[in-house]
C-alpha cells in the first residue's frame, strides 16, 4: 500500500470541517494529561445519554458476556465503557501528535523480550491485539519500544486517512490496508513483527463458531491460521491496558504460542478467543463493546440480539 500524501485540494471547502476537527484534537492535545482524562469522562459520560444505539449495543453485548454478574454490576461497567470511550478521543489526538518525550513516561512493558527472541530466530511475528478502547495511542507505546507494521482499515476521507495514517505510523514502520493479504504475508516473509486484531465479526467467510466469553458461538474469523500458517511466523498476544490513576499505559506480550497453527482452524479460533478474553478481564470497561460481536448468527434464519424488544 503507497503511504499516502498530501495534496492541496485537501483545502478545498468540503474538507474545512475535517481540518477543523483536526486542529482541535491537535489544540486540546496539549493539555495536562490528567486534565485530558477528566475530559474524557465528561464526553463519555454525554454520549452514555446521548448515543442510545451504540448503548444499547454495548449493554447487549455485556449482558450476553457477562451472565454471572448481576445487574447493577453490568451497569456500572456499560457506564465506565462509555467513560473510556470519551478517554479514547484524546487519546487518540495524543497518539497522533504527541512527541516522543510527552509519551515515554507513561510507557510501561512486559514480555517484550518474546518478540525479541522471535526475531533473533529469524521469523515474522504476528502480534494479535485486540480492540481496547487505549489501542490508538498503545499502537504507539508497543512502536517506541519495538517499531512494527500495522494490518488496519484506511479511512474514508482522504485528509482523515493522510492524519489516521501518518499518526499511527509515528514509532512504527507503516501500515497496510486491510485488503492487502499479499502485502501482510510478504511483511511476514520479511520477518517484521505485523499487528493484527481477529478479535471482531467479519462475517462467515473464513470464520468458526467457537467461544467467546459466555456466547459459546461466536463468529470468528479463522484468519490468524492462515497468515501464521502460510507464513511460517512466530505468533504472540498483545494485551494493551489503561493504567489506573493516570500512570499511562502498559504493554504485556505472551510467549510465543506454540503449536500455533495446529492444524484445527476451529481449535485455533478458540484459542485465540480465549487468550484475548483472558486479556479482557484484566480491565473490562476498557473493551470495546460498542462493536456487534455478535451480529453473525450460527443459523441465518436466528434473529438479531441486537433487536430491541417491542415497547
Amino acid at each position: 500500500m503507497q503511504e499516502p500524501q498530501f495534496s492541496w485540494r485537501f483545502f478545498l471547502p468540503k474538507y474545512w470541517l475535517t481540518w477543523l476537527g483536526i486542529t482541535i484534537l491537535y489544540i486540546v492535545s496539549w493539555l495536562p494529561y490528567r486534565l485530558q482524562l477528566g475530559l474524557g469522562v465528561v464526553i463519555g459520560r454525554l454520549l452514555y445519554y446521548i448515543a442510545k444505539r451504540r448503548r444499547h449495543i454495548a449493554k447487549t453485548n455485556i449482558d450476553i458476556c457477562f451472565p454471572e454478574l448481576s445487574e447493577s454490576a453490568k451497569n456500572n461497567m456499560l457506564k465506565r465503557n462509555f467513560d473510556s470511550v470519551g478517554i479514547a478521543f484524546f487519546e487518540s489526538s495524543m497518539g497522533w501528535f504527541w512527541p516522543k518525550w510527552r509519551l515515554k513516561p507513561l510507557c510501561h512493558y512486559e514480555g517484550i523480550e518474546h518478540i525479541e527472541e522471535a526475531k533473533k530466530q529469524g521469523k515474522g511475528v504476528l502480534l494479535i491485539a485486540y480492540h481496547m478502547m487505549c489501542l490508538e495511542i498503545c499502537g504507539r507505546v508497543l512502536g517506541q519500544k519495538h517499531p512494527n507494521v500495522a494490518f488496519y482499515r484506511p479511512h474514508n476521507n482522504p485528509l482523515m486517512e493522510y492524519f489516521q495514517y501518518h499518526g499511527r505510523a509515528r514509532d512504527n514502520k507503516y501500515l497496510i490496508g486491510a485488503k492487502n493479504v499479499k502485502g501482510l504475508l510478504k511483511a511476514l516473509a520479511d520477518n517484521e513483527a505485523c499487528i493484527y486484531l481477529p478479535d471482531q465479526d467479519y462475517g462467515r467467510r473464513r470464520s468458526a463458531f467457537v467461544p467467546f466469553f459466555a456466547e459459546q458461538q461466536a463468529c470468528t474469523t479463522t484468519g490468524t491460521t492462515l497468515f501464521a500458517g502460510q507464513s511460517k511466523c512466530a505468533v504472540v498476544i498483545v494485551h494493551p491496558q489503561r493504567l489506573p490513576n493516570a500512570q499511562g499505559y502498559k504493554i504485556t506480550i505472551s510467549p510465543v504460542l506454540d503449536n500455533y497453527p495446529s492444524g484445527d482452524d476451529e481449535a485455533d479460533a478458540a484459542r485465540i478467543n480465549a487468550m484475548i478474553e483472558q486479556g479482557i478481564r484484566q480491565a473490562p470497561e476498557q473493551y470495546m463493546w460498542l462493536h456487534r460481536r455478535f451480529k453473525t448468527r450460527p443459523d441465518k434464519q436466528d434473529p438479531s440480539v441486537y433487536a430491541r424488544s417491542p415497547k
